[in-house]
C-alpha cells in the first residue's frame, strides 16, 4: 500500500511539474519586475541596519531620520514603481492559476480514485489473503524470512495462508499461534487461525476453535467471517437460536442478492427448520435424507457432480456394528459447513460407491455447483443424527471442485 501511495505522489508531482513550472515561470521572466524586488529587500535591510544602530546609540535620532530620508529617495529613483506593479499585477493571474492547479490536481486526482477506485484491496486482510498463495520458491522463501526474523507478523501470516491453501493446517496452525503472540487485536486473524484449527479436527468448530471464534468477536462483533464461522459452530453444537442470532447479523452487512446472501439465507433457512423440527423429533432431518436423495438424485443430469469411495479403517471397525447409520455430505470449503448434499446409509454398506450431485441438494440456494471448492465428509453415527457428536467415527477430504470423480476418503478418525 504504502509503495502505491508513493508512485501516485510522484506521478502527481510530475503532472504538476509540467503544467504548473511554465505558468510560475512566466511570472518572473520580467528582469525589472526581479531588480525592484532586490531594490527593495535592500531597502529593507538597510532601514533595520539603521533602526538597530538607533536602538543602541551608535545614531541620533536626526541622523536616523536623515537617513531614513535618503534611502527612501533612492529608492524611488531606483524603483519604477508604475511599470514595476504594472508588471506583478499582470503576472498575478498566472501566479493564482499555478498555486490553484497545485491544489487541485491533487485533490482532483484522490477524488476520482476514491470514487471509481477499490480501497479494500488495501486491506491488510485482503491484500495479504491475495499474496498468500506462492509457488514452492515462495514458501522456502517464506521460510527462510520467518526463521531470519520470527517477528516479521506480515511473512509469518502469509506463511500461515499459504500453508492453509497446500492443505498442510497443522503447520498453519502452528503459524498463527506464534503470529497470535505478538499481534493478538485483529479479528480476522482470530478467525483465520480458528478456521485452519477446526480443519484439523476434523472440521469441527467445537472446543478450542470456538474460543478462537469468540476472541474474535470479541474484537470486532461485526465480522463477516467470525460471524459465519460462529453460526457454523452453533449449528454444530445443535444451538440453532445461536446460529440463527449469528447468521441474522451478518446478512445485514451483506449486499442483498448477492451469492454471500443467498447462502447465508439457505443457512438460515436451515437453522430454523432445524429448530423447529427439534422440539418435536430426535434426530434432526433422519427422516428425510433418504428420501431426497432416491427421488432427486435420478432428476440431476450429473453436470456437478463428485463420485467416489468410502472405506472404514481397520483400527476403527471394532467400534461400530453394520446398523450404525453413515452419512456421506459435501460441505462448502468456506462459510457455513450445512450440508450441500447428504446420503444416509449403514455400516453395513462399507466399503460404498458414493456420488453426489445438486439433485440431492436439500434447498435450491445451496447446491454443489454453487461453490468452488466443496469437502466431502463421511462420519458414521450410532445415535443416527446428523449433526456430529462427540464418539462419531469421520474421515474428510481435502477442498475440492465439483466434478471430481474416483475420490477415496477413509473414516479413520474419532471425533473428540
Amino acid at each position: 500500500m504504502t509503495i502505491f501511495w508513493i508512485i501516485c505522489a510522484l506521478l502527481i508531482l510530475l503532472a504538476l511539474l509540467f503544467a504548473v513550472l511554465p505558468l510560475w515561470r512566466s511570472t518572473l521572466k520580467d528582469n525589472a519586475v526581479l531588480r525592484d524586488r532586490a531594490n527593495l529587500e535592500i531597502f529593507r535591510d538597510q532601514l533595520a541596519e539603521m533602526e538597530a544602530d538607533l536602538k543602541n546609540g551608535l545614531l541620533t535620532q536626526a541622523l536616523y531620520e536623515q537617513g531614513k530620508r535618503e534611502l527612501q529617495a533612492r529608492l524611488l529613483d531606483e524603483v519604477d514603481g508604475g511599470e514595476s506593479a504594472s508588471r506583478v499585477v499582470a503576472s498575478s493571474p498566472q501566479k493564482y492559476l499555478a498555486i490553484g492547479l497545485i491544489t487541485f490536481l491533487p485533490l482532483l486526482a484522490i477524488g476520482v480514485y476514491l470514487k471509481v477506485g477499490n480501497l479494500q484491496v488495501f486491506s491488510s486482510e485482503s491484500s495479504l489473503a491475495a499474496t498468500g498463495g506462492g509457488a514452492m520458491g515462495g514458501l522456502e522463501s517464506l521460510e527462510a524470512k520467518v526463521e531470519q526474523n520470527p517477528s516479521d507478523g506480515e511473512s509469518l501470516l502469509l506463511l500461515a495462508r499459504t500453508y492453509g491453501e497446500m492443505g498442510r493446517y497443522g503447520e498453519a496452525v502452528k503459524a498463527y499461534e506464534k503470529l497470535t503472540e505478538f499481534v493478538n487485536d485483529e479479528a480476522w486473524i482470530w478467525a483465520d487461525y480458528a478456521d485452519m484449527l477446526a480443519m484439523v479436527h476434523g472440521q469441527k468448530l467445537a472446543g478450542p476453535p470456538s474460543k478462537l471464534i469468540d476472541k474474535a468477536l470479541a474484537l470486532d462483533p461485526n465480522h463477516p467471517k467470525s460471524l459465519a464461522l460462529a453460526g457454523s459452530a452453533a449449528m454444530e453444537r445443535g444451538d440453532y437460536p445461536a446460529a440463527i442470532r449469528h447468521w441474522e447479523k451478518l446478512l445485514k452487512g451483506l449486499p442483498p442478492a448477492s451469492e454471500d446472501a443467498k447462502m447465508i439465507e439457505g443457512g438460515l433457512q436451515q437453522a430454523r427448520s432445524f429448530l423447529a423440527q427439534s422440539k418435536g423429533m430426535r434426530a434432526p432431518m433422519l427422516e428425510q435424507i433418504a428420501p431426497v436423495q432416491e427421488s432427486n438424485q435420478a432428476a440431476s443430469g450429473g453436470k456437478e457432480r463428485i463420485s467416489g469411495t468410502v472405506t472404514l479403517s481397520a483400527a476403527l471397525k471394532d467400534k461400530t456394528s453394520p446398523t450404525d447409520t453413515l452419512f456421506v455430505l459435501a460441505r462448502a470449503a468456506q462459510g457455513p459447513k450445512m450440508p450441500l448434499a447428504i446420503m444416509r446409509k449403514q455400516v453395513r454398506d462399507l466399503p460404498l460407491e458414493f456420488s453426489l450431485d445438486d439433485g440431492m441438494a436439500m434447498m435450491p440456494q445451496m447446491k454443489l455447483s454453487n461453490f468452488d471448492e466443496v469437502v466431502i465428509v463421511a462420519r458414521i453415527s450410532k445415535s443416527g443424527n446428523a449433526m456430529p457428536e462427540s464418539g462419531d467415527l469421520q474421515g474428510v477430504s481435502k477442498p475440492l471442485k465439483p466434478g471430481r470423480d474416483g475420490l477415496k476418503i477413509s473414516i479413520d478418525t474419532v471425533v473428540p
